[in-house]
């Protein structure tokens, strides 16, 4: 099996992780389809609810927020498949509006999720990325949103070309410690703590690709952030406009890009149309 093309996609079991799942093994993407998840036996059964479509993926399990875990598949997938070909950084939660938690307690543990959980993911399994990989970060435009309400001094932060991802780990810590002082807004964060980690996603992936960019120039590979869109989800609600396949479709077209691609790279796209950060 070891070079056979694979492609991975985290927080697959259910909703627009599934529906990505879906369209890569219906494209079909030339390799094993990868659907990972933390809970094994939800993972398991959304591979059978896949078989019963008549579409064929692979359950491995996968905690994001255990480095362990992400150690420990990376490990499976050098061993397995002596690489990666695409990844999919899909896994993330959001509070409700109802939730009774502290804003202090939904900013460490979301930024926990959506932030470090994607940035340990990727420690693990950037180095394995082949020639011509394609990597997708699954932000938001509620990121977009966010950055407008932070401070001009934060938003120039967050816009610099040359932010380096340890200056960008620092800036998400400041935002949780703010959080649970409670004077977040005093010090220049908006009052969401999804849609700060999201700040945190998109800026994360312009890092990523600069430095591919700086370290593998010739290899071909592209890495983006991509908004879904409002979709109907556990996470969002059954009043979105967007069904969950509906919200595959960008980042199925950037996991897809084709070979000889250039662009884009580094870029949050929305309906496969790059934003302005």
């Amino acid at each position: 099996m070891a070079n056979n093309k694979v492609a991975v996609v985290t927080g697959a079991n259910k909703g627009i992780g599934l529906a990505i799942v879906r369209r890569l093994c219906a494209a079909p993407f030339p390799g094993d389809v990868l659907l990972t998840a933390r809970n094994e036996e939800l993972g398991r059964a959304a591979v059978e609810q896949l078989r019963a479509e008549g579409l064929r993926a692979v359950f491995h399990q996968l905690d994001i927020c255990d480095q362990g875990s992400a150690r420990r598949f990376a490990a499976f997938l050098r061993d397995a498949y002596g690489g990666l070909d695409v990844l999919v950084n899909n896994a993330g939660i959001a509070f409700k509006t109802t939730a009774v938690e502290s804003f202090g307690e939904q900013a460490e543990v979301t930024m926990r999720t959506n932030f470090w959980g994607t940035l340990w993911v990727s420690h693990a399994l950037l180095p394995l990325l082949r020639p011509h990989a394609r990597v997708v970060n699954v932000s938001s435009f509620v990121s977009q949103r966010a950055l407008q309400q932070c401070s001009p001094e934060l938003q120039a932060k967050f816009r610099d070309p040359e932010l380096s991802e340890e200056e960008l780990c620092s800036l998400m810590g400041d935002f949780v410690i703010a959080a649970q002082r409670g004077d977040h807004k005093a010090q220049g964060w908006p009052d969401t703590a999804y849609g700060t980690t999201k700040i945190g996603v998109t800026v994360l992936s312009r890092i990523q690709a600069r430095v591919l960019r700086q370290t593998r120039p010739d290899d071909g590979i592209l890495l983006n952030a991509c908004c879904p869109g409002w979709v109907r989800t556990d996470m969002a609600g059954p009043k979105a406009p967007k069904s969950p396949e509906e919200g595959a479709e960008t980042p199925t077209y950037l996991a897809l890009l084709p070979q000889g691609a250039k662009e884009p790279h580094g870029q949050l796209l929305w309906d496969k149309a790059v934003q302005e950060w």
